[in-house]
């Protein structure tokens, strides 16, 4: 996120510094004067105000220029920018077409037929429209690879239109989801099987119940250089919980740098209650420094007290408030609500318009039961620009919310 200037985030209580936070409450202060908010819907479009790459916009973002009746030409015309300009437009467009706009899906395919940054619009929107809107575009890809100066990685649509591409062909291994979890753990536990089977395994282990066998086999589950643990394995550990917590004491001490981490970060993860005033304290240093990447960790830590630890409630409501990471407002709302529910009615009600998934998520299964919320849950559930996610869940609290058929 740079620019020839150094980008400063407006007052986190102005629409421009709600718009570019992405906070619920920007969308709907913006909707409410689409004239006056326009020009910041634009200049998020425009510069990239995400935090981070794990902050999302695009969404939101198309939201508003669609429910605020904005012209998509704008976006149209960034995708002549430079590549990071050109895809951010792409994500845009993608929405706003499959929402029905003709100019966005038009303003897409011109750029497969022209454009600089063909490869990644092509690929990109194959990737997210029917095939329909873009298989046509054959032709165009067969005429224009020849021009580029190394062949595409990726394998759609190129292999489709019979373009050679650079990764090898893909050969699937057997899928490990047929064997039980016992016989996952002995896979596991068996030194004679190869590195990505283990991590097979690990994937398969990941989508069922959390497996208390995997605890004794996690210090034989490195890579063979002994430099890190094999992929996947700290997200089974994470998923074990305290169930982990009197090996990890073990792990925190050994001598491979992999492992102490691992047992050092579960250990963290369950704090015991002479561990709360430190963490108070972190959550109060890391505010007074203005730290926006990393404070969701403590405030994890900190809701698993409940209402223990009331003393950071001032400082998660300013996280919450103010921080530009979005990804991480959702896990302070989460703590705010472990340690203390009240005055949380209004904060569930604007995450239905938030620009994370996480936080709408929050939204539709807490917000109140009222007239507001339920057309807004139902606007979710109805948007082909939405996530598929966040649509069942929409459906779903309205099923449970509906009153009885008229007989």
């Amino acid at each position: 996120m740079t620019d020839e200037h150094e980008m400063r985030y407006a007052h986190p209580d102005s629409v421009e510094g709600l718009l570019q936070r992405g906070r619920g409450l920007g969308a709907v202060r913006a909707l409410q004067d689409p004239p006056g908010s326009a020009a910041f819907v634009y200049d998020g479009i425009r510069r990239d105000w995400r935090w981070d790459g794990t902050d999302d916009r695009s969404l939101y973002l198309a939201r508003l220029v669609r429910d605020m009746d904005l012209s998509p030409t704008p976006v149209v015309d960034q995708l002549a920018g430079d590549e990071e300009a050109c895809l951010r437009a792409c994500e845009l467009l993608e929405l706003l077409a499959l929402a029905g706009s003709g100019e966005a899906r038009d303003g897409l395919r011109a750029c497969v037929r022209e454009g600089d940054h063909w490869i990644s619009v092509l690929e990109s929107i194959s990737a997210c429209w029917p095939s329909d809107w873009w298989e046509d575009l054959a032709d165009v890809a067969r005429a224009r690879i020849g021009a580029e100066a190394e062949l595409p990685w990726f394998r759609e649509p190129w292999t489709r239109f019979g373009i050679e591409v650079q990764s090898p062909p893909f050969v699937p291994r057997p899928s490990l989801a047929p064997l039980s979890t016992a016989e996952l753990l002995t896979l596991l536990a068996d030194d004679r099987t190869k590195d990505d089977t283990k991590v097979d395994a690990l994937r398969a282990l990941n989508g069922r119940e959390p497996a208390e066998g995997l605890i004794p086999l996690v210090p034989s589950l490195g890579t063979e250089d002994g430099r890190r643990s094999l992929p996947l394995l700290r997200r089974a550990v994470e998923r074990l919980g305290a169930l982990a917590v009197p090996a990890a004491h073990g792990w925190a001490r050994d001598d491979r740098p992999w492992l102490a981490r691992l047992g050092a970060d579960v250990v963290a993860e369950h704090p015991g209650p002479e561990a709360l005033p430190g963490l108070v304290e972190e959550l109060a240093d890391q505010w007074a420094a203005r730290t926006w990447c990393g404070p969701d960790r403590t405030a994890r830590r900190l809701a698993r007290f409940g209402p223990d630890a009331a003393g950071a409630v001032p400082y998660l409501w300013r996280y919450w408030l103010h921080t530009p990471h979005s990804y991480e407002r959702a896990t302070y709302l989460e703590a705010l609500a472990a340690i203390d529910r009240d005055c949380l009615d209004y904060v569930y009600t604007e995450s239905l318009w938030d620009c994370e998934e996480t936080a709408r998520l929050i939204g539709i299964a807490s917000a109140p039961a009222c007239p507001e919320t339920l057309g807004r849950i139902a606007v979710l559930r109805d948007d082909p620009m939405e996530t598929s996610e966040v649509r069942a869940a929409a459906r779903a609290r309205l099923a449970t919310t509906a009153g009885p058929r008229p007989s």
